[in-house]
């Protein structure tokens, strides 16, 4: 048994041997379908405290051939798995237990602040080589050349490598703004891995997804399993509810009080085909989600083991960590915030965000970290993040303390205000509360008509908690400026129809809307929708006390 090279199955024994032990073996039957196939490259990334240490353990003591693992996964999970079917013929459970050369690398062990990339990697090296020369002395090897060597090493001995890396994303957590040294680093994994006939199967975890640059990446041979996108992993990710329900019965814990701390991490599946519970669509026969409740392992263990609800998987993380990014403010990040705080979500792209701590281009790239993080939840249906439960709730409050966010919770509830006087009609506290968010933001949102419209977007801001917002929608025989859609969770909340004019009347923007008939396009919502017209007219003298003065008319349509 060595250090790096075949590091048997003490450590996930300590796991099997715990007082709450969750049996996740079964995920090895998915690794066994793409060992020695072109998605033999796995890359897992998940927040701290969800299990990637402890499946590091168990593939680890799964393949190691000097592991003698038998005994112990025979009664795991995994042994009543059906055979997976491979074009080489039927898998079963044992196919490849004990049947590789195991390297086990935990990054953080190599790769330091104080120490540059280009030495790590050397150092890193150095051992393994080392150990592959004591394992098979009668091998001669270049100990220069890292990449030949395990060429070499498996020529002559006929064993193939199944390559297990830990905290793979250090060099992007730990040395954020050394780019030259991220990018060696990249170029080194890429030329230890990619192509070579020496790996069954590489397996990779971390935090973060792999790092892209643009639209491309150097590991662009890995199939990624993240948060937003945990695929056939999927329940894999964390503790699902069923674990959690039988976890809680089996050391009587009442489950509602940890589902009510610990519950709200949503993740799905895209699984293949199947007759008794798919529904699809016949010309496209695309497979639904299977959607999972998750929880985070460390919050549950502790919990239970305690018997005293609390936070803890927060306790792991500085919370500086995610004030420092909510300050930021980038596109409005706090407001962003605020209303998450307050139960609504939020739509994001993350497709622009890069996969490391310092790249940003906009709020949603932060959001898609935090969500990695695993300060957010994320759904893959609606794209929507959210705070997923009490405890990382607290985590929020705790980071947003402080007069800095003051205005911040100020505005929100205005907006909420707002909204209310909306529902209720009340045309003149619209008019008041517009006017002074209207006051309150750049002088520059009175310049025009859709100047005008922007500010009135950042007015009614908490409306996101419950609505879809679109602006331009093309209905009737023109275009409405600004609609809230009512999201499917409130679809019992009215359709909110806005029409603004500049220089003008709050009525002539309601005659606009009965003119070109913008009710038609929203028939659907029909007895449910508020037509709201408003007005601001610039001409008024700053002498004047209807300065800035805002109009409003409201109907129900």
């Amino acid at each position: 048994m060595g250090i790096y090279l075949n590091p048997g199955k003490q450590n996930y024994l300590m796991t099997v041997n715990s007082d709450i032990f969750v049996d996740k073996t079964d995920m090895i039957q998915y690794l066994n379908k793409v060992i020695n196939t072109q998605q033999r490259y796995v890359s897992v990334s998940r927040p701290r405290r969800f299990g990637k240490s402890i499946a590091v353990d168990m593939i680890c003591a799964y393949y190691d051939r000097e592991a003698d693992s038998r005994e112990l996964f025979k009664k795991r999970k995994i042994a009543a798995c059906e055979p997976v079917e491979k074009e080489t013929g039927s898998i079963r459970w044992d196919e490849y237990l004990g049947a590789f050369d195991v390297l086990r690398i935990v990054m953080t062990d190599f790769f330091k602040g104080d120490i540059s990339v280009n030495d790590s990697i050397v150092k890193l090296t150095g051992r393994i080589l080392d150990e592959l020369s004591e394992a098979y002395p009668e091998v001669n090897y270049d100990p220069d050349d890292f990449y030949f060597s395990l060429e070499k090493f498996y020529r002559k001995t006929g064993r193939q490598f199944v390559i297990v890396i830990d905290e793979w994303d250090v060099v992007f957590r730990e040395r954020k703004e050394d780019k030259d040294g991220q990018a060696k680093y990249l170029d080194f994994l890429r030329d230890w891995m990619k192509d070579k006939a020496y790996i069954a199967l590489a397996y990779m975890t971390g935090i973060l997804p792999i790092k892209k640059y643009g639209k491309h990446s150097a590991l662009n041979m890995f199939t990624e399993y993240s948060m937003m996108f945990p695929r056939q992993l999927a329940q894999f990710t964390g503790f699902t509810e069923k674990e959690v329900i039988d976890i809680c019965k089996k050391y009587g814990r009442e489950y509602e009080s940890i589902r009510d701390w610990y519950d709200g991490y949503e993740v799905s599946d895209i699984v293949p085909p199947n007759p008794e519970r798919l529904q699809h669509s016949a010309a496209t026969m695309e497979p639904l989600p299977v959607r999972y409740s998750l929880y985070s392992p460390l919050s549950v263990v502790e919990a239970v083991t305690s018997g005293v609800l609390k936070d803890y998987w927060n306790k792991t993380e500085s919370y500086e960590a995610l004030a420092e990014y909510i300050r930021k403010d980038y596109d409005g990040l706090k407001d962003a915030v605020a209303l998450l705080m307050d139960g609504g979500r939020l739509v994001i792209d993350a497709s622009t965000y890069q996969n490391d701590m310092t790249t940003f281009s906009g709020r949603d790239d932060i959001l898609s970290l935090l969500v990695h993080l695993g300060y957010l939840g994320y759904d893959d249906e609606s794209s929507e993040v959210f705070i997923p439960n009490r405890e990382i709730l607290d985590e929020f409050k705790t980071s947003t303390k402080g007069n800095e966010w003051t205005d911040t919770f100020k505005a929100f509830d205005a907006s909420l205000e707002l909204l209310e006087a909306t529902w209720k009609r009340d045309a003149d506290k619209v008019a008041q509360l517009v006017e002074d968010a209207h006051n309150k933001a750049s002088n520059k949102t009175y310049h025009s008509e859709v100047a005008l419209s922007y500010g009135i977007q950042l007015a009614y801001y908490a409306a996101r908690k419950f609505y879809t917002t679109i602006q331009e929608l093309d209905t009737g025989k023109g275009y409405a400026d600004v609609v809230f859609l009512p999201a499917p969770q409130y679809a019992d909340k009215p359709v909110l129809l806005i029409e603004l004019k500049y220089k003008k009347t709050a009525e002539i923007a309601m005659d606009q809307i009965r003119r070109q008939k913008y009710l038609d396009g929203l028939e659907h919502y029909k007895g449910n929708i508020l037509v709201i017209g408003i007005n601001y007219d610039s001409d008024v003298p700053n002498t004047s006390q209807e300065f800035k003065h805002h109009s409003c008319v409201i109907e129900e349509a």
